[in-house]
């Protein structure tokens, strides 16, 4: 059974930074993508940014320039740097594994390992 747990959420001003990390236990974590997904209280959630396999990367246009997502092999582990955040980007952060052919890494469907999420709170 695979299992994914975030950490690294917490309360930062406007402008600060947090790095998110995520762990894995079971399965084949080099085979997956990994993905990070957020939701913000009374919005759908929706696509942050993803690491293939092969170490492509795709990032939602909010987040490019300030946002790295970068992974660890050895240690099972993903991780998402958060940096000049702002408001907007409170949240529920969810790290998500593995990939489901036939869709696309910035869809929910291609993932079907999930953690149960990290609140990132962004005062302004």
């Amino acid at each position: 059974q695979v299992q994914l747990a975030e950490s690294g959420g917490g309360l930062v001003q406007a402008g600060g930074s947090l790095r998110l990390s995520c762990v894995t236990s079971g399965g084949t974590f080099s085979n997956y993508a990994m993905g990070w997904f957020r939701q913000a209280p009374g919005k759908e959630r929706e696509f942050v940014a993803a690491i293939r396999r092969t170490g492509i990367i795709d990032y939602v246009d909010s987040v490019k320039g300030r946002f790295s997502i970068s992974r660890d092999n050895g240690k099972k582990t993903v991780y998402l740097q958060m940096n000049s955040l702002k408001a907007e980007d409170t949240a529920v952060y969810y790290c998500a594994g593995g990939f489901n052919s036939g869709t696309y890494y910035y869809r929910e469907d291609a993932y079907p390992y999930w953690g149960q999420g990290t609140q990132v709170t962004v005062s302004s």
